[in-house]
């Protein structure tokens, strides 16, 4: 597909284009076989601490939209894959270095050309979006959308750094949680329960 292509799809939300720049969801559930990963979430919270090495250390490092990074001690430098639902400045692109990104938002309108045709690039199925909105009954974040992929995956174990649901706000913003359209108690129930019933799932403080 070139440029034209793409964006004509993009316009006329043609999903069945859109997905063949695509790897297929069970191609990167392979990438994930045997890994250790670490998913790293925005709170504020994780700036505090001196999990970076932890982090880096991981057999994967994931992290979510612009990554912010404050310090090597507390969030690590690595970043293997970027999953996104907003578009990033080249700014960010040159900053974070991802070696994948994963598309995670159902607004294709969104979606840009550089991250569309970047190697390794992964769409995230409507349908997955749509079954986790209807078992939060609001749209779920992109770090909730990528635990739900993770934890369905044969991966080793996943470490979450960076969540606490908005309780210390993100680092990429100043909006409060009644400012943003989730649902942060069904979101940490969910988790919860990961925990409980997945012993390869840890939730870092």
């Amino acid at each position: 597909m070139n440029r034209l292509g793409f964006m004509i799809a993009r316009t006329l939300r043609d999903e069945g284009a859109l997905q063949r720049l695509s790897i297929p969801q069970l191609a990167l559930m392979a990438d994930l076989a045997g890994k250790r990963v670490a998913l790293i979430g925005n709170a504020r919270a994780l700036a505090e601490g001196r999990h970076g090495s932890d982090i880096d250390a991981a057999d994967l490092v994931i992290r979510i939209n612009r990554a912010p990074m404050p310090s090597p001690e507390s969030h690590g430098t690595r970043t293997d894959w970027l999953a996104l639902a907003t578009r990033l400045t080249d700014a960010d692109r040159a900053r974070i270095k991802p070696e994948r990104i994963l598309w995670m938002s159902h607004k294709r309108k969104r979606l840009d050309w550089a991250s569309a045709t970047s190697p390794g690039f992964y769409l995230h199925p409507l349908g997955d979006f749509t079954a986790l909105k209807a078992q939060f009954g609001a749209p779920p974040t992109t770090g909730a959308m990528m635990i739900d992929l993770i934890a369905r995956s044969p991966m080793a174990g996943l470490n979450l750094y960076g969540f606490d649901f908005f309780a210390s706000l993100s680092l990429s913003g100043s909006r409060t949680a009644g400012k943003v359209p989730h649902d942060f108690v069904k979101e940490a129930d969910f988790v919860a329960n990961l925990l409980k019933n997945d012993k390869r799932i840890r939730h870092i403080r």
